[in-house]
């Protein structure tokens, strides 16, 4: 018998960019490939994504990509990945359509082949037996994943909870989870992004009423704000125009798409003649129209961060219109969101904000404690492993494992990059794989290296300086004093007299360099570099990037 190992690539100790895999023999299976959004420090950074470099090392056993849902953060980075690693997809129909249009913007859909699945679905990739079970989240057509090999059955959750009384009768199918877990499982990897929140988790009807009851009090047109790929929330907000009578409009790109993807596909019922164009608006009333749009998350070129401050061309936002935000701000996200309601409230506007529980518009697509606990009985798994979150949500998840049974000891708690290995039934964690993130930046391009990180943020906090150096190439002689050109780096009254101290500096420096024939380029640069640098710091504090310039005439 072979080992089972489970790789953690992505998606520990985080939120964004998930990806999982699973080994038996030399056969792997990856789990979802999602991206993360960079923050403030990560200078033109557009995405970041998995570092996959040890699959492409071992691209002959990358047998085929399992995606559970279409969330950006499990398909975000599916295009960076097929460009690498050329396998077959697999994902349900919906989940699909959002897959095509990324691949479609990459230009690689026709190399890619793209197999659509259902939850009753039943694949044999290489030595290893997949099947699936229908799980509930706030997105449609979501599947958790059943590995069976010979050495013994693993599961992944994908993101989930148990609502009852699901908006889209999207039901989780229960009893074949209670069906898995009696075949035995070896080991469960489970979401943990809500183990901290006590209870079950609300259904999502109850936005529904919250968001009809908005609608019939706002007294001028209503915008309001949710992820794109909430076709639960946009369903709720068809039927809410619906009963008050409003056209509806959608604005950002990403809205637009996944929008079209669900009505082409059935998951989104929208009465025909409702949906106008953005340039149609101003040719209702306001009490007759109703907005939908991206950047509910605070994005600076997001539609709604634009109608805040007025840039948004052709659409404006007057003193009494309505705004709301139909979902809970991500950790790290809500200075941006505040800086939004604040800018709307400045309008005039009435703006409903806040979390679900205190302005009724948005219920988590994530299982609370209760909801975990019943996955975790359901699934009776002799090994465990926590997924999809920071480290304390892991550790909550731990200690709800074994107040259900689980044995202490049996958890594990991984790092990004950690692997688990299973033989005889008995999992090990003893070794790692090397990991990281990589970063994309502008649409199509590869990695960005840390050493270009580094720059940037020097550059955006201390300035550059560039000093051109002119030498004789006949006697290897200065034809004229340096030429220093300062760009963002400010020193107030005495600048020029500094500058004139670095000239100075540099002349000497380079004339005795130039004293010995044997000196390069590459160390007279160096020279400068440091020279200049240790001045300015000693008299400004600061450390502007040096690109000294040499030119032979």
């Amino acid at each position: 018998m072979s080992l089972i190992s489970i790789f953690a690539l992505g998606g520990l100790h985080e939120v964004g960019k998930n990806m999982y895999a699973v080994q038996y023999a030399d056969d792997i299976i990856v789990i979802d490939c999602g991206n993360k959004f960079p923050d403030e420090s990560l200078l033109g950074i557009d995405l970041i994504i998995p570092d996959i470099t040890y699959l492409v090392e071992n691209k002959e056993k990358i047998k085929a990509l399992v995606v559970t849902h279409g969330h950006e953060d499990h398909i975000g980075g599916i295009p960076y990945f097929l460009k690498k690693l050329n396998v077959p997809v697999y994902a349900t129909r919906f989940t699909l359509g959002l897959i095509e249009l990324k691949l479609k913007e990459h230009k690689i859909l026709r190399e890619t082949e793209l197999v659509e699945i259902t939850p009753s679905s039943n694949l044999s990739i290489g030595k290893i037996a997949v099947s699936f079970f229908k799980v509930n989240h706030s997105i449609p057509d979501c599947l958790g994943i059943v590995f069976d090999t010979p050495e013994g059955r693993i599961v992944h959750t994908g993101d989930f909870k148990f609502d009852l009384t699901p908006a889209n009768n999207e039901y989780s199918d229960i009893h074949k989870m209670a069906e898995i877990g009696k075949e035995g499982i070896l080991l469960l990897l489970s979401e943990s992004t809500n183990a901290e929140r006590k209870g079950l988790t609300p259904s999502e009807q109850l936005v529904g009423d919250h968001v009809i009851e908005a609608f019939r009090k706002a007294k001028r047109k209503v915008i309001i704000s949710t992820f794109a790929s909430n076709i639960n929330r946009v369903q709720q907000v068809v039927e809410a125009c619906e009963k008050t009578g409003r056209k509806l409009a959608l604005l950002g790109r990403s809205m637009v798409n996944v929008v079209t993807v669900a009505m082409e596909r059935g998951y989104l019922d929208v009465p025909e003649g409702m949906l106008i164009d953005q340039d149609e608006i101003d040719s209702f009333s306001p009490d007759q129209v109703a907005i939908l749009c991206t950047g509910s998350q605070g994005e600076p070129m997001a539609a709604l961060a634009r109608l805040s401050n007025g840039s948004f061309r052709g659409v404006e936002v007057l003193a009494e219109d309505t705004i709301i935000l139909a979902a809970g701000p991500i950790p790290g996200n809500e200075r941006g969101v505040s800086k939004i309601v604040d800018n709307f409230f400045a309008m005039g506007a009435h703006v409903i904000y806040g979390s679900g529980s205190s302005s009724g518009m948005h219920v988590s697509g994530h299982g609370y404690q209760e909801d975990l606990k019943l996955m975790l009985t359901l699934m009776r798994p002799k090994y465990f492993v926590p997924i999809h979150g920071e480290y304390r949500m892991l550790h909550h998840h731990r200690l709800l494992a074994e107040s259900v049974g689980v044995e202490e000891g049996n958890t594990f708690i991984l790092n990004n990059g950690d692997v688990v290995d299973i033989e005889n039934s008995v999992a090990r964690h003893t070794r790692k794989i090397p990991v990281g993130n990589t970063y994309i930046d502008g649409v199509g391009t590869g990695n960005v290296e840390d050493i270009v990180l580094r720059d940037r943020k020097q550059l955006s906090e201390d300035g550059m300086l560039v000093i051109v150096v002119t030498i004789s190439k006949s006697d290897h002689k200065l034809i004229s004093s340096p030429d220093t050109i300062s760009r963002g780096f400010v020193y107030g009254e005495n600048f020029d007299e500094l500058m004139k101290d670095v000239n100075y500096l540099i002349t000497r420096n380079v004339k005795d360099l130039l004293k010995s024939n044997k000196v390069s380029w590459n160390a007279m640069k160096s020279s400068i570099r440091k020279s200049v640098g240790q001045h300015l710091f000693q008299h400004t504090r600061k450390k502007p990037m040096i690109l000294p310039i040499i030119i032979e005439v």
